[in-house]
């Protein structure tokens, strides 16, 4: 019998090319949106969902029950992003990303467990970034909302087993999306300049970047598996090191590599 799968933000990057993926390989999908402009996209179920209010979580998880009768698998996908240097982000800008990305998280698994564990199956997929592997400068706040999805989901993967439950990790790199990024709300004169220049450098590695189905095709082999790993690493180029630098390489060097890759050693013009 194919699975049930829900997965937050839908309708555009990601989540819309693993909810079309899924679809047109026989699962049942269920996408949500803040704002749907329909109840249907490109075949699945698209129900409106704020990850950010618990109500609308819990009416959202509970039409999903009521159609489908189960949930298999929950793909935690929305999100966004906050850009310039750490310093200019206020406690509140911090707390709305997180709030989205990583508190709409807890919020939707909580909504998902009972269901699941009476089951006795189900498989969580929460999408981080290579950034919950590594800080990347000038996206601080968000690289923090990723490492904390890291930790929260490697507990929670130990936790959920004896349940049959599994939790995976989804860490793509620069993938050619169209995620919101805002800026922070308290610049600072100090980082004009090299904000702009790394900035300018991110823009160029997302536009660069491979596209989402790339990873579609990646949470579909997770979805796939009979026993889902941990995590699956979604990188192309450069990015091949990542992984590999946080695990072999000193701190210092680590650093270095960073820095030089976004031109932070360069002298000011």
């Amino acid at each position: 019998m194919k699975k049930t799968i829900l997965i937050t933000g839908a309708s555009r990057g990601i989540g819309l090319a693993t909810a079309t993926l899924l679809t047109q390989q026989g699962y049942t999908v269920f996408g949500t949106s803040r704002q749907p402009q329909s109840t249907t996209l490109n075949g699945f179920t698209l129900l409106q969902l704020d990850v950010c209010d618990e109500a609308s979580v819990q009416r959202c998880v509970q039409t999903v029950i009521t159609q489908a009768r189960h949930i298999d698998v929950l793909i935690n996908n929305a999100g966004h992003s906050l850009t310039g240097a750490v310093e200019e982000a206020t406690a509140e800008d911090a707390h709305k990303l997180f709030d989205t990305n990583f508190f709409g998280v807890i919020r939707m698994t909580n909504a998902c467990l009972p269901h699941m564990r009476q089951a006795g199956s189900g498989h969580i997929i929460n999408i981080s970034s290579l950034a919950g592997i590594v800080g990347v400068p000038y996206l601080g706040i968000y690289a923090a909302s990723k490492h904390a999805l890291e930790g929260y989901s490697t507990s929670l993967r130990y936790e959920l087993r004896q349940f049959g439950i599994y939790v995976s990790l989804i860490q793509p790199g620069d993938i050619h999306t169209d995620i919101i990024a805002t800026p922070h709300s308290n610049p600072v004169t100090d980082y004009d300049g090299i904000r702009e220049r790394v900035s300018a450098i991110h823009d160029t590695n997302v536009r660069n970047g491979p596209p989402p189905e790339k990873v579609a095709r990646v949470i579909v082999r997770a979805v796939e598996s009979r026993i889902p790993c941990l995590r699956y690493t979604v990188i192309t180029g450069q990015e091949f090191w990542v992984p590999w630098m946080k695990r072999l390489l000193p701190d210092w060097l680590t650093e270095r590599l960073i820095r030089n890759a976004y031109h932070m050693n360069d002298k000011p013009p």
